[in-house]
């Protein structure tokens, strides 16, 4: 058991600030002092933890002093402002943003593929990736160590939760008003996001792909450590609450069965394996990912048009193992670190 230590929650009234809030509760995890911080705007208002009402405080006005562990999930402005100021006063900052994914100084976590990277944080700060390439990353690690992965081709399904509340707000009331036949509004999307699928997800960049590929491009080579590894991405949002779906195509440098995959996957850490060739043996993002913790891989097979090819189905929680979930896993492993103990 791990000494109590000094917890804040930057964004905590935020998707993923919420789930941050669940997840330490659930987890156990041995909070001393727990801070809620927001925007000016938010503060004042009290969220539950534990079964009590804590006050919401201004993180501009917030002295960090005597916070051993900070959990940002505020946006990349908010912790380029605050998360060196955080880590100054001794807390261990642990980031949801894109903020310092691209930092040398800073580690780019997933707790199941490279734990290690925590020791070297000069900065104090940890940084969480994406949470398409997390959910990718944990179903993909195992395969990548047991015969090395030349390229992937993936094309991923986001849950309008990754974007926010306004999104799922505005995913609720264009599916009502569709239905009760007005027009959709939209104001988060470019186009309508009910009944419909969106092939666009972040900044267009000179390339002709957008932000949100190419973070799947640099940030796998990054946490696999592997600058060889071709990775050709389409990001596309669909009208799903919560949960991230991807379909993956990856040629290995080695021979790899299906069967071997499904072995070496049934037995990794944060997956969890769901594949029978029949109706429903697969495992989607409403019936299997929203709301839990896992990985979930499926339809497993050999590409029928690369002899060294796989193909895959992922699905898991974006807000929760896509964001918050990594984020407790990585301050726990801290947290084992300065006791000497394993997490």
């Amino acid at each position: 058991m791990h000494n109590p230590v000094n917890v804040a929650v930057v964004g905590a009234t935020g998707v993923v600030g919420e789930a941050l809030l669940a997840i330490l509760h659930e987890r156990g995890f041995p909070v001393a002092q727990l801070r809620l911080l927001a925007s000016e705007r938010s503060a004042g208002e009290r969220v539950e933890f534990a079964g009590r009402k804590l006050l919401v405080e201004d993180l501009a006005t917030f002295d960090p002093e005597g916070i051993d562990v900070a959990l940002f999930s505020a946006g990349s402005d908010v912790a380029r402002e605050h998360a060196p100021r955080f880590a100054a006063a001794g807390a261990t900052v642990i980031d949801n943003s894109s903020a310092f994914r691209d930092d040398p100084q800073v580690p780019l976590v997933v707790a199941e593929v490279n734990p290690g990277a925590i020791a070297d944080r000069p900065r104090g700060i940890i940084a969480n990736p994406n949470c398409s390439t997390m959910q990718m990353l944990v179903a993909l690690a195992p395969i990548h160590r047991a015969a090395g992965i030349e390229r992937i081709n993936v094309a991923t399904y986001q849950s309008v939760s990754g974007t926010g509340r306004g999104a799922l707000e505005e995913l609720g009331r264009q599916t009502a008003g569709m239905l009760n036949f007005r027009e959709a509004k939209c104001e988060v999307y470019p186009v309508q996001i009910a009944f419909n699928v969106i092939p666009h997800g972040g900044d267009f960049c000179d390339n002709g792909y957008t932000t949100e590929e190419m973070k799947l491009v640099h940030e796998t080579r990054r946490i696999l450590g592997d600058d060889s590894i071709g990775v050709n991405a389409t990001v596309v949002r669909v009208p799903v609450f919560y949960g991230h779906s991807e379909a993956l195509h990856i040629e290995t440098r080695e021979k790899l069965t299906a069967r071997q995959a499904r072995e070496l996957l049934q037995d990794a850490p944060g997956v969890e394996v769901v594949d029978e060739p029949r109706g429903g043996g697969y495992p989607t993002a409403v019936t299997h990912a929203s709301g839990h913790d896992p990985v979930y891989v499926g339809r497993i097979r050999e590409d029928l048009s690369h002899p060294r090819g796989l193909s895959l189905w992922v699905v898991a929680d974006n807000i929760r193992k896509g964001a918050a979930l990594n984020a407790v896993q990585l301050a726990e492993l801290v947290l084992a670190g300065r006791d000497g103990t394993r997490a």
